[in-house]
């Protein structure tokens, strides 16, 4: 590695002179960043634009240097980003490059970013390769095989050829071999085997001679001077935005006073109306969903920050009560025009979960947002949120660890939809987040009330209002064999005229089993902010049941096949029984109109009076809208969102029949039917006074 040179300008004094000590910094070192900014630029006007910036993003960002890594490679840090920039904005090109440039460069600016910089970092800064490495956030091996690629691409721009026939499996030997740094043994069998092969020879002959080429480049650039007066032009820059600040800062201090007066009256407001607080979020937040939280109080910004193989995520709050901790975040790739949401435990988890968190959890679901409004106009950004478990402490830090993140694909005729049957896609890498959080007071309310749902009692037990969610715990009656409600959908709850919607993936079981007649479930709704409800209006939208009507079907194989039966008013088609390994049984009914069932719950009996021990099933069906529309199951799932009251009809099913034992076949002798499973749509509304 170059060494480098010790500062004369010590740490101490460029934070308390600021600015000027940072510009007589980059004055001593121009030279090394003026070669390293060529490597990325094309023309003067860029140069001193780099120069600029660099100047004040390190004046910006000192207070937050540590210590642990040295100044300059901090300062290159933020020096080689600011290239980047430049080097994506095509407002600062010029007409015409340098004759420098063109010699010196234009074969470097022909390789990946990656490749560059590596180049770069190596032979232009002097880095060695675990410096180089670690600055670009890297192992060893893969700087050595950035190296590689970058010098055999730089071969070619270099006039050596397009072929080169080296063996493969030895490239990665190159950087080792030139640098010196091969295990003794490694290095005998690498040099036999140069000796025998003619075609290595002369690959690793022309590369060493593009390394060299590389390693001699510094002196190569002694010729390379800062042009005079560059310094001098972006101290002037500096200077006018200084004497602009002033001046900004002296109509402040006039307006002081008549401010001071006004926010005075906007805080008398704040304390008795809150009013600020939601103007102020209303034009600063542009997440809806997040926005409404901060305007109550239950959320503070946190824009926590990592950065991941050029994907940024960014925590911008985080809620937690007693239902779940609500981390609201946004993802931006930086590179490229994609964009990335999180799925909890599917590559992210929580580090400390058993040391704060509940283990017995209903998170709640949110499915992608993809309107394309203002919290995800961007091609490159999502906002969305991510349901953790709750707390089981009043407060603590989260130790959110993320290694995956699932791509969002959209329809590309319809962007506020998923493209359909599409493969799912991910991008990876480390970001770690430690989240402070406290946990915000929920208020229950005991019910007693209950009502019949076709024919099956249903008992509203608590009614939960939390922050991020609005729980209605009930009990479904289950004594009545001959109709069992399987699941109960609600559209909304409405409280004080406030109607909260349903959540489509909010309903689960609960372990509060106290009575095997009733099964215990909860259904979520969006949060009720700071009501205080007297009474509830609790509006159903549909049942799906289970119908217990037996029927059985002697199945006779001399008369063939098909054959048809009557059943709740349906005519079904005994289409296929074919006697094999295994047995093949095939039962249809395609019409749709007024059919009593969706689908049928039976089993088929052999000839030894017992019910096959493996079933392997298949199912055709279609969705059905209230006006009896049929949609192609191969429009789901984008068709069923826009569906009206859609059920979904089995018209097919197909079953293989094995038998108890190897090589036993199955012989069909009946068609044993149970019942049926049907979908109920409700315009139901239960009262529930809390007083």
């Amino acid at each position: 590695m170059i060494p480098a040179k010790i500062n004369s300008i010590s740490i101490t004094t460029i934070r308390e002179t600021g600015v000027e000590s940072i510009v007589e910094w980059f004055d001593q070192h121009k030279q090394s960043f003026y070669t390293l900014g060529w490597s990325y630029l094309s023309n003067q006007q860029q140069m001193e634009e780099l120069f600029y910036r660099s100047i004040i993003k390190v004046h910006k960002e000192l207070p937050r240097f540590k210590s642990e890594t040295s100044f300059e490679t901090w300062v290159t840090s933020m020096f080689i980003h600011t290239c980047r920039e430049l080097y994506n904005d095509g407002s600062l090109q010029a007409s015409e490059e340098s004759e420098q440039q063109k010699d010196l460069f234009k074969a470097l600016n022909q390789l990946k970013e990656y490749e560059k910089e590596a180049v770069v970092l190596t032979y232009i800064k002097g880095y060695s390769l675990e410096e180089a490495a670690h600055f670009l956030q890297v192992s060893v091996e893969k700087m050595k095989a950035l190296l590689f690629s970058g010098i055999h691409s730089l071969r070619k721009e270099m006039g050596y050829g397009l072929n080169f026939n080296g063996c493969k499996e030895y490239h990665k030997n190159y950087i080792d071999y030139l640098e010196k740094a091969m295990d003794r043994l490694k290095k005998i069998d690498f040099e036999v085997h140069i000796y025998h092969c003619q075609d290595c020879q002369e690959d690793l002959a022309t590369f060493q001679d593009v390394m060299l080429t590389l390693l001699n480049l510094t002196e190569r650039l002694e010729d390379f001077h800062v042009p005079p007066g560059f310094m001098e032009n972006i101290k002037a820059r500096l200077a006018e935005k200084e004497k602009h600040r002033q001046l900004k800062n002296k109509k402040r201090k006039r307006m002081g006073i008549v401010f001071a007066s006004i926010f005075a009256l906007l805080m008398a407001i704040e304390v008795f109306t809150g009013a600020f607080t939601n103007l102020y979020y209303t034009y600063t937040e542009e997440d809806q969903q997040l926005r409404a939280f901060l305007q109550q109080g239950l959320g503070e910004r946190l824009n926590l920050e990592a950065e991941s193989g050029g994907v940024k995520i960014k925590i911008k709050s985080a809620i937690a009560d007693d239902v779940q901790t609500l981390v609201f975040y946004e993802i931006e790739d930086t590179e490229k025009d994609n964009q990335y949401m999180m799925n909890y435990q599917n590559g992210v988890s929580v580090e400390n979960k058993h040391e704060i968190m509940s283990s017995i959890t209903y998170e709640r679901y949110y499915p992608p947002y993809l309107k394309s409004d203002a919290k995800n106009e961007k091609k490159n950004v999502y906002r969305g949120e991510i349901s953790l478990p709750p707390l089981v402490i009043e407060n603590g830090t989260i130790k959110l660890k993320i290694t995956m993140l699932q791509k969002l694909i959209r329809d590309s005729s319809d962007r506020n939809a998923l493209k359909a049957d599409m493969e799912m896609e991910y991008g990876f890498g480390k970001w770690s987040f430690e989240i402070p959080v406290t946990k915000k007071p929920s208020i229950e309310y005991a019910l007693n009330e209950g009502k019949e749902v076709e024919g099956v009692p249903v008992r509203f037990d608590k009614l939960i209002i939390a922050p991020t969610a609005t729980i209605l715990r009930y009990a479904i009656n289950n004594e009545q064999p001959e109709k069992q409600i399987n699941f109960l959908n609600f559209d909304n709850l409405e409280v004080n005229n406030k109607k909260v919607k349903a959540d489509v993936y909010g309903s689960s079981f609960l372990d509060l089993q106290q009575d095997i007649n009733w099964t215990a479930l909860q259904t979520k709704f969006d949060p009720l902010f700071g009501e205080k409800p007297k009474e509830i209006n609790v509006q159903f939208k549909s049942v799906y049941l289970t119908v217990e009507d037996q029927k059985t079907i002697e199945l006779d194989a001399s008369r063939g096949y098909p054959q048809t039966f009557e059943y709740v008013g349906s005519t079904i088609s005994i289409d296929k029984v074919e006697v094999g390994q295994p047995t093949n049984v095939v039962i249809s009914n395609h019409e749709i109109k007024n059919r009593a069932y969706e689908s049928l719950r039976f089993e088929i009996v052999g000839e030894d009076e017992h019910e096959t021990s493996s079933i392997e099933m298949n199912s055709e069906g279609v969705f059905v809208d209230k006006n009896g529309i049929e949609y192609d199951m191969n429009e789901y799932p984008a068709a069923f969102e826009k569906i009206e009251q859609p059920r979904y009809f089995f018209t097919v099913q197909s079953m293989a029949l094995q038998g108890n034992t190897s090589g036993e076949k199955v012989i069909p002798k009946r068609l044993k039917i149970y019942g049926y499973y049907t979908t109920k749509y409700l315009d139901d509304v239960v009262k529930i006074s809390l007083e």
